[in-house]
């Protein structure tokens, strides 16, 4: 994928996270496409093709998932653990960006198979280096099969 931009799928129900992690991609000029849905339900409709997602072209199949496990209607975990039962998405990678440290939900995470688990910190300036660490590691020296 190096050079091509890639596809995102942000499931994020927070605006002010939301809006953070989107400028912030934006400001490190990384070439990708960012699609943003607000709960778990809209993250699986968008992933199967369901409602008002069922356009591939207007809903292309993401490259990468970033996914809030605290989410209204369907909660990240049974996200996760729904998709990754369906064999067109079980190589999907997906990151936990969330403000849970629970050890459970860590554990259930990596279970369901996450590629990994981010927190995030409370400290807006941390939080912007979080988001520009993955954003250079998964975004620009991360490869991806095509």
């Amino acid at each position: 994928m190096t050079g091509e931009p890639i596809t995102i799928l942000y499931v994020e129900d927070d605006p002010a996270h939301a809006e953070i992690a989107m400028r912030n991609f934006k400001n490190s000029r990384i070439a990708n496409r960012i699609f943003h849905v607000t709960d778990g339900q809209q993250a699986l409709d968008y992933l199967f093709r369901q409602g008002d997602f069922e356009n591939p072209d207007t809903s292309p199949r993401p490259h990468l998932m970033l996914l809030d496990l605290r989410l209204p209607k369907v909660d990240g975990l049974e996200v996760m653990k729904r998709i990754k039962a369906d064999p067109e998405f079980s190589d999907l990678p997906v990151v936990i960006l969330t403000t849970s440290e629970a050890e459970s939900d860590i554990i259930k995470a990596y279970s369901y198979q996450a590629s990994s688990y981010l927190v995030k910190p409370l400290d807006f300036s941390k939080f912007n280096e979080l988001l520009e660490a993955f954003g250079f590691y998964w975004l620009m020296w991360n490869i991806y099969p095509r």
